[in-house]
């Protein structure tokens, strides 16, 4: 599954238990399945996060690649 996929069933799952109107059973079961969307998305974004460099000139003219780091 893509990750924009995950995202938007993720986001109904969200909608859908915040609405408050399903049964236990059913928001249970939804809640699983978002846990394992939420997992999988976020593995999918450190997999692109990990790929991503930073390309840069040392002092020298030389280009060197350094890993990309957000700042959380």
């Amino acid at each position: 599954m893509k990750f924009e996929e995950s995202m938007q069933e993720l986001e109904e799952i969200v909608r859908k238990m915040e609405s408050g109107r399903l049964p236990l059973d059913d928001a249970l079961s939804m809640f699983e399945k978002g846990m394992k969307l939420s997992h999988l998305c976020s593995k999918k974004l450190e997999a692109a996060r990990s790929k991503i460099e930073i390309l840069t000139k040392n002092k020298d003219g030389e280009l060197l690649t350094q890993p990309f780091c957000v700042n959380e």
